[in-house]
């Protein structure tokens, strides 16, 4: 628990990996039957979702939520599409922004904030391979300098 009243069911940390991340949106799903109880348990998964709008509304795709144990015929199916709570005008905002060439919209993490489920989605820009070699080249260095501080700090 990070924040007050908020409990992170799923991270999605390959997107932090793929994507430039340029501007986040905290955002409400729909949920039906024993998903809630799924989610509670943290059984979810995001790493293959994305979001893509469909009219004047948002949906998810591909996000993993494994059936309730004692559901049985509340179940539902584990890779359905899920609708996304916004008001019209946040998706338009956001629909503005992904019409720019690169654009796209993919799930962050997913989570409860004082009991309601809300996903957190990012406006991001695709890397290209040499991004993501000199993403982990940085994040090689400042392990490298976290390991030599600890390390002058026990002497």
């Amino acid at each position: 628990m990070g924040k007050s009243g908020m409990k992170l069911v799923a991270n999605n940390k390959k997107a932090y990996h793929d994507y430039f991340i340029e501007d986040t949106y905290e955002v409400g799903i729909a949920l039906h039957g024993t998903e809630v109880k799924s989610l509670r348990m943290g059984k979810c998964s995001i790493k293959e979702a994305f979001v893509r709008p469909d009219g004047e509304e948002m949906f998810v795709y591909q996000m993993h939520i494994s059936p309730y144990e004692k559901g049985n015929i509340f179940n539902k199916d584990p890779l359905r599409t899920r609708k996304l709570l916004l008001h019209k005008y946040e998706i338009r905002k956001i629909m503005g922004q992904v019409a720019q060439k690169g654009y796209t919209l993919v799930p962050l993490k997913v989570y409860f904030k004082d009991s309601l489920a809300k996903v957190e989605i990012g406006l991001a820009r695709g890397k290209k391979l040499y991004d993501k070699r000199d993403t982990i080249a940085k994040k090689d260095q400042r392990r490298e300098a976290e390991r030599d501080f600890k390390v002058k700090n026990l002497y």
